[in-house]
C-alpha cells in the first residue's frame, strides 16, 4: 500500500503528464514550428499580417469609393486582428517553451510507476488506483484499531454479562420461590390419582453457564412411597405412575401457559379402573380453556370426551389404509362397549357404556 501512498495519485492527471512528456520530448520540433509560424506570421514582405495590412489598405480606399466595398474591408480587418492576435499567441509560446531534461525525467519516471501501479493492481485508471488505496488505507485502519475494537467489545460482553447475571438471579429467586407451590399442585393431583404418598424434591441451582432461559440448572426427583429414597423420575417411577405425573405435570402448567391445543398421546398408559377415570375427568377439565386431543385405549378417558374419532386399518385391493371416522352418539356406545368387553358385547357392557357417556 505505501507506492500507492506515496505516489500522491490525482485522478485524471495520467492525460495531463503525457501532455507534458509529449511537449517536454518534443520540445525542439516544436520550437522549430513556433519559430517557422512566427516567420510566416511577420516577414515585412510576405508575412501573414504585411499582406493583411496592404489587403485593408486596398478595401479601406476602396470603401471611400464605393459602400459595396465596406463588407470587404470589415472582413479583411476582423482577419488582420485575428491574426495579430495569433501572433501575440505564438510569440508567448515562444518564450514560454523551454528545454528541461530534469522535468521531462521527473514526468516520464511518474507516468512509469502509474503504469506499473495499474499493472500490478490489475486498474484501468488512476481513478480505480485510488479506490484500491482508499480500500487498503481502511483495512490497516481497522487492524491497527483491532485491539481497541476487541477492547471494547470486551467491555460490552461485561456489560451484558452483569446484566444477564442480574436477570438470572431475578428468574432464579423467582423459581425458587414458586417451588414450593410448583410442589404442592403436583403432589395433590397425584394424591387424587391413586399415588397418596408421591412427592417431589425440585431445586433450582444457579451455575454459572448461561442456558436459553437463565443459570438456574433444575433438578427434578420423585420418590413414589412413604419413606422411599427420591431419584429421577425414569428411575423412581413405573411406566403407570410416570404416566400419571405427566399428566399432572402438564395440568399445572396448563394452567399457566395459554396453549390452544394440547395431545396426549396414550397418556394413560399403564392405568385402568377408577386412576383412568380421574385422568379422563383432568383432561376434561383442561379442555374449558384449550383444545384437548387424547389418542386412548380406555373407555373410561374415551368417554370423557365431547366429541369421539375412530382409527382403524382395512385392506382395501392389497393395500392398508388407515381411516379415521367421527362416531355419532350410538357408534360410540358400541365402540365403548367394544372398549370394555371386546368385539362380543355383552349386555352389561352395553350398560356400562352408556353409563360412561351420561
Amino acid at each position: 500500500m505505501s507506492e500507492l501512498v506515496e505516489a500522491n495519485l490525482v485522478d485524471g492527471e495520467v492525460e495531463t503528464l503525457e501532455e507534458e512528456y509529449e511537449t517536454l520530448n518534443n520540445i525542439e520540433g516544436i520550437q522549430e514550428k513556433l519559430s517557422e509560424a512566427h516567420q510566416l506570421l511577420s516577414e515585412e514582405e510576405i508575412g501573414v499580417l504585411g499582406s493583411l495590412t496592404n489587403l485593408k489598405n486596398v478595401f479601406q480606399k476602396l470603401s471611400g469609393i464605393s459602400s459595396k466595398y465596406e463588407d470587404l474591408f470589415n472582413r479583411v480587418n476582423s482577419s488582420l486582428i485575428e491574426m495579430d492576435d495569433v501572433f501575440g499567441e505564438v510569440d508567448a509560446l515562444q518564450e514560454e517553451l523551454d528545454a528541461d531534461p530534469a522535468r521531462l525525467e521527473v514526468v516520464d519516471a511518474k507516468l512509469k510507476a502509474i503504469h506499473n501501479l495499474m499493472q500490478k493492481h490489475v486498474a484501468e485508471d488512476v481513478a480505480e488506483l485510488i479506490q484500491i488505496k482508499n480500500a487498503l488505507e481502511e483495512k490497516v485502519s481497522a487492524t491497527e484499531s483491532l485491539d481497541e475494537n476487541i477492547q471494547k467489545k470486551e467491555n460490552e460482553i461485561l456489560a451484558k454479562t452483569k446484566q444477564i447475571n442480574k436477570i438470572s438471579k431475578e428468574i432464579n429467586k423467582t423459581r425458587v420461590a414458586v417451588i414450593p407451590k410448583l410442589k404442592k399442585e403436583l403432589e395433590t393431583i397425584l394424591a387424587s390419582l391413586g399415588m397418596p404418598n408421591a412427592q417431589f424434591k425440585i431445586e433450582a441451582t444457579l451455575k454459572d453457564a448461561f442456558f436459553a432461559n437463565g443459570q438456574d440448572e433444575l433438578t427434578f426427583l420423585f420418590s413414589a412411597n412413604k419413606g422411599g429414597q427420591f431419584n429421577e423420575l425414569k428411575k423412581a417411577a413405573s411406566g403407570g405412575e410416570l404416566s400419571r405425573i405427566m399428566l399432572a405435570i402438564k395440568s399445572v402448567l396448563s394452567n399457566y401457559i395459554q396453549l390452544p391445543t394440547i395431545m396426549f398421546d396414550e397418556i394413560d398408559t399403564g392405568v385402568s379402573g377408577e386412576i383412568s377415570n380421574k385422568m379422563g375427568d383432568i383432561m376434561q377439565d383442561m379442555s374449558k380453556t384449550m383444545q384437548v386431543f387424547s389418542i386412548t385405549h380406555l373407555p373410561q378417558v374415551a368417554a370423557k370426551g365431547h366429541s369421539h374419532f375412530k382409527v382403524y386399518k382395512e385392506d382395501v385391493d392389497d393395500v392398508t389404509r388407515t381411516n379415521l371416522v367421527k362416531l355419532n352418539h350410538d357408534e360410540r356406545i358400541v365402540e365403548i362397549a367394544q372398549m370394555l368387553g371386546g368385539i362380543e358385547m355383552s349386555s352389561s357392557a352395553i350398560a356400562h357404556a352408556k353409563e360412561l357417556l351420561n
